[in-house]
């Protein structure tokens, strides 16, 4: 009798090859996840930043409850939403990718479209966008690793 799992194709396995290192295969992967823990740090000191100014330990004169409603309501939502997506981007969950660029839309929206709220900053907005783009790259590259 002849052992099953000597011939059941599904059990053997083909030699490791020495052209193609591990290493290479999560090569954009492994800079995916570099970048989303940079921007989960980034995020979080953004988060706390914005709770500080809600605080009133930091922020313009008069502090928080001197500001017009717009104002006080963006720095309420980054307040929370950098520290969301500070948490999924660390974990790289699927939902801190979605979460950090939804807040990094809404900046830059915020930045554009309503420039009375924080001054129309086109510098954030530039930062935003790279920042944006490097995402994207990185990704799409990491997806390329894993197909199917």
């Amino acid at each position: 009798m002849s052992d099953p799992y000597a011939t059941d194709p599904a059990r053997t396995l083909d030699p490791v090859q020495a052209e193609q290192p591990a290493a290479q295969t999560v090569r954009w992967t492994g800079h995916l996840l570099l970048f989303l823990r940079v921007m989960a740090v980034l995020s979080m000191a953004k988060g706390l930043y914005h709770w500080a100014v809600v605080c009133g330990f930091t922020g313009p004169e008069g502090g928080f409850e001197a500001q017009t409603v717009p104002w006080q309501t963006a720095t309420v939502f980054f307040a929370v939403i950098d520290l969301v997506a500070a948490v999924g981007l660390w974990l790289a969950a699927p939902w801190g990718a979605v979460v950090w660029l939804t807040a990094t839309v809404s900046m830059a929206a915020v930045e554009i479209i309503f420039p009375q709220v924080y001054g129309g900053r086109m510098p954030v907005v530039a930062i935003e966008a790279v920042l944006l783009v490097f995402y994207l790259f990185l990704a799409i590259q990491s997806a390329r690793e894993h197909p199917g």
